[in-house]
């Protein structure tokens, strides 16, 4: 079971979001804006982070950079989970640190398939 992070400023899509999430065996940790997702990464150390980008305060893009800068939260897989679907979001995604981009809306599957490329990433990477 591990502990993930579910940033989105929507309470629908915040819901739906964890309840597949728990459906899948694993703990959740919710924020509704940018800010605060950096505060609980920062309190809670998640195994993964599923951030929304169109958010109040900081977007998506500027928590993932921040995430990735900071010493004990660099570690932490984050996967952009937004509407914006243009290629150049999906770059720049990437080029803030994000380990996956997943368009809303998406299917349980997809979410599932993503979650265990990256623990099995991050199982592989321990081992080495």
């Amino acid at each position: 079971m591990a502990r993930i992070l579910i940033v989105d400023d929507s309470p629908s899509q915040l819901l739906s979001i964890q309840r597949i999430v728990e459906k899948l065996g694993h703990e959740t940790i919710t924020a509704t804006d940018g800010t605060t997702g950096v505060e609980a990464a920062k309190a809670h150390l998640p195994d993964l982070v599923l951030m929304d980008v169109v958010m109040p305060k900081i977007n998506g893009f500027q928590a993932t950079r921040t995430l990735k800068r900071e010493p004990t939260t660099q570690h932490v897989p984050v996967v952009l989970v937004t509407t914006k679907d243009q290629d150049t979001d999906r770059l720049w995604g990437i080029r803030q640190g994000a380990r996956a981009y997943i368009t809303k809306p998406f299917s349980e599957n997809e979410l599932l398939e993503v979650m265990e490329r990256i623990f099995s990433q991050q199982k592989a990477k321990a081992t080495e």
